[in-house]
């Protein structure tokens, strides 16, 4: 029975992590990036906003598999992007916004502490294609 139960939690907890809705009003907010920062859950960009950029980076993020728009467009100068995990579907949300002549992007997980460097590379591997760094 002990067992049942434990798999019976597993399997919800893997049911609410891939189904959980994400509310814009929560995830599709200003960056606020004023320098570059690699954090436990996250990491936080500032590249120049030169012509064409912005609708190139939503070009290279929406080629990465399993990402889509949750909120916002280039047009409107702010895109949430939601990327998840292969295996167990986990969420992570990248917002980009043109604040002037600057990009700032701001990329974080939604469950748990650390995402063991996967926005970081997410982001930089994005950036490289951009060639701007």
């Amino acid at each position: 029975m002990f067992f049942w139960a434990v798999v019976l939690i597993v399997v919800a907890g893997l049911a609410w992590i891939r189904l959980a809705p994400s509310d814009p009003a929560v995830w599709h907010v200003d960056p606020k990036v004023t320098a570059d920062q690699d954090l436990a859950g996250g990491v936080r960009r500032r590249i120049p906003a030169e012509e064409g950029n912005f609708a190139e980076l939503d070009r290279i993020i929406l080629a990465t598999p399993r990402t889509e728009v949750l909120a916002g467009s280039v047009e409107e100068g702010k895109v949430t992007y939601i990327t998840r995990s292969q295996w167990m579907g986990f969420p992570d949300y990248t917002t980009v916004m043109q604040n002037n002549d600057v990009l700032e992007l701001f990329a974080r997980l939604r469950f748990g502490q650390s995402d063991m460097g996967v926005n970081k590379a997410r982001v930089d591997g994005w950036l490289k294609r951009l060639s701007v760094q």
